[in-house]
C-alpha cells in the first residue's frame, strides 16, 4: 500500500492511502484527536464519497481489529526482542573486556 501524508496547518494531517488494486481511502486526524475516515470516488481520486467520524476509542478498537496481531502479542514479542539484544550486547561487552 502507497500511502503519502499532507499537513493542514493548524487543522490536520490527512494520510491518503492507495492499495494494491488502486482502492484509495485516507485517515484525517484532526489536532482534536478526532479520526475520520475518507473514501474516495475511484473516477475522481479528489473526491471524498463518505467521511466516518471515529472518536478516541472508536480509533483505537478499529486499530485492534486491523492489527495482524492482539497489542499483548506484539508486546510479548518486543519484550522477547529486547531481552535478546540485551543478551547479545551482554556477551559482547564480556567479550570486548576478556579480549584486552
Amino acid at each position: 500500500m502507497d500511502v503519502t501524508s499532507a499537513t493542514l496547518p493548524g487543522v490536520a494531517t490527512v494520510h491518503q492511502c492507495v492499495t494494491r488494486d488502486g482502492r484509495c481511502f485516507g485517515v484525517l486526524v484532526e489536532k482534536s484527536g478526532r479520526r475520520r475516515l475518507l473514501f474516495y470516488d475511484p473516477a475522481e481520486p479528489d473526491t471524498v464519497l463518505q467521511a466516518i467520524s471515529l472518536e478516541q476509542c472508536e480509533a483505537d478498537q478499529l486499530a485492534d481489529i486491523l492489527h495482524s496481531r492482539p497489542v499483548l502479542d506484539r508486546l510479548a514479542d518486543l519484550e522477547r526482542r529486547f531481552t535478546e539484544f540485551a543478551e547479545a550486547a551482554f556477551a559482547q561487552a564480556a567479550f570486548t573486556k576478556a579480549a584486552r
